[in-house]
Order: structure tokens, then sequence, then C-alpha cells
């Protein structure tokens, strides 16, 4: 299908330029990463900006680093940069893990962390990842830079609190101090490129906590608290998953659409947080299943 919106295309080679040029469309200008959303909506024509700012050329923007304990993810990092990264499998072998379920081999090529989150799809499957860890993304204007909570960042289905002329820079998050074990269940249709019919990522700490969050089980990827707190409340055992179940179900609001019903979700949501619990916590202690290795 051919893009029949015409638009002007720019390629600036510093910051500084994109942001000019953002400041002078505002609502009418598309960023372009790595464009695996904003090329299939400029072919739909979802889309009519007046102008396409590509920011691939901008350097510093594709970093992986730690410093002090936090993990920073420049805009530009792509999935695959992500699975590739001995950093990230070692530190954060659960955002590693996320990423490994993430559409395509040739989508993870090109798509980026910031955009997923940037796109806003409930189904985004670095968002409960990110939930998990509390993390900020960093966003810039030519009135200068402000942090965005990743719990404050998704306003709807597709909706931002990113605004106009605004660019993201980078996504950071504090590591924790204590050893982990995390876990990832993705809920898909089939093998292969598929949005999650849901998603459920888990944080065994080794403090005895747990933290959880969600996403395609609601109009945005959420934090799930109030599971947590069941979690947290007494030491864990199967009664007190018995009610971490029933608390996940009151916090979620999924929908029925073309890839599952709402109920189907909402049985399987129970399942992906028993299975992800346990994974977690067998990790933790250094036991199967691997890191990569799905529980669905």
């Amino acid at each position: 299908m051919p893009i029949t919106t015409e638009f002007e295309y720019v390629r600036p080679r510093t910051l500084d330029e994109a942001l000019h040029v953002l400041s002078l469309y505002k609502e009418t200008a598309k960023v372009l990463a790595g464009g695996t959303d904003l090329i299939v909506h400029l072919k739909e024509n979802i889309v009519r900006p007046e102008v396409v700012v590509d920011i691939k050329s901008i350097e510093g923007l594709d970093k992986i680093e730690i410093k002090d304990g936090t993990l920073r993810l420049g805009s530009l990092v792509t999935f695959a940069e992500i699975i590739d990264s001995p950093l990230v499998r070692q530190h954060c072998p659960l955002l590693w893990e996320a990423s490994l379920t993430v559409a395509s081999t040739g989508v993870r090529n090109r798509a980026t962390v910031a955009g997923n989150i940037c796109s806003a799809v409930p189904s985004a499957d670095s968002a409960p990842v990110l939930a998990i860890y509390d993390a900020e993304i960093m966003v810039r204007s030519l009135k200068g830079v402000r942090n965005i909570s990743i719990h404050d960042w998704f306003t709807g289905p597709k909706r931002t609190v990113l605004g106009p002329g605004e660019i993201v820079l980078a996504i950071e998050f504090a590591l924790p101090k204590v050893r982990t074990g995390g876990c990832y269940a993705k809920l898909s249709r089939y093998e292969g490129e598929d949005l999650a019919q849901g998603g459920i990522a888990v944080l065994a700490l080794a403090n005895e906590t747990y933290r959880v969050a969600a996403c395609a089980l609601g109009p945005k990827p959420v934090r799930c608290l109030k599971t947590e707190a069941v979690l947290n409340d007494v030491k864990f055992s199967e009664k007190v998953l018995g009610r971490a179940k029933e608390a996940l179900l009151k916090e979620l609001s999924p929908i029925t659409d073309i890839r599952s019903t709402k109920e189907y979700r909402l049985h399987m949501a129970a399942v992906m947080l028993e299975r992800a619990i346990r994974a977690a916590a067998a990790r933790l202690s250094g036991r199967p299943p691997k890191y990569g290795e799905q529980v669905l």
C-alpha cells in the first residue's frame, strides 16, 4: 500500500534542529524513529502530518547505559538492541524477556522502546516492565526538559501526555538493590508476530515482596497495586495467591475484540498471574524456567 499523504521530510543532525522544526509545526509534526507504527498509519491515512521529523541521525539517542544503579535507554534503542545487550540481559532480564515477545525479528530490528510507549497501544509489551520498575521518561522541548513517570504517561488508548513540540530523550529506571526474579507472561493467539491478548509482568524481590503490572487488559497498561498489596501483606501461600487472583480481576477492565473476549482475558489473567509468580519466584532462587522460556 503506497503512502498518498504529502508532507515535508526532514532529517536533522542535532537535537536542537529537531526541536526547532517540532516547535514550528507542533500538532502537525510526527517524529520518525523506528517507524513501525508511523509508516502503517501514513499508508492507511490515519495520520496526515505536515512534516515528518526523522531523528535517527541525532547522536547520543541510541545508547544503553547503567550509571549509579540506573538503567538508561536512549529513545533510539530498538528491541533488537535490548535483546543483544549483555548489560540488559545481566541486570534487567525481565526487560530482555519481554523484548523477545515483541512482534517479529524484522519489527524488533526497527521498533524502539520509546516508540512502543509513544504509540501507547494498550498491548505495549514494554509497558508492564517499565511500570514495574517505576520508569521515568525524559522529554525535551525548546522550553526545557521534564521527567514524566510511566504511571502518568498513558492517558488512554493511543494517548499520552507527550505535548506538541516535545521529543523523548530517554527512559530511565533504578535497578533494585536486592536480588530479583522476574517473568513476563504474554497471551497470544499463535507463535510469531502477534499483539498480546493479555500480558502480566511480575518481579519477585529477595525481600519477599512482589511487583505486578499488566497490558492489553484495560484501556492502558497499569501497575496492579491492589494485587501487590495482597501479595505483600503476609507471607506467600496458596491462599494468598488465590486472594491475589481475585484482587487482580477487580483491577482489570478488558474488552471483547477480534482477538479475544473479555471473559477469556479475565480467565487467562488469573492463569498468567499464577504462572508468572511461580516462574519469578523460581528464577529468584536460581531454578528453571530460564528467562526467555515462555510460561504459557
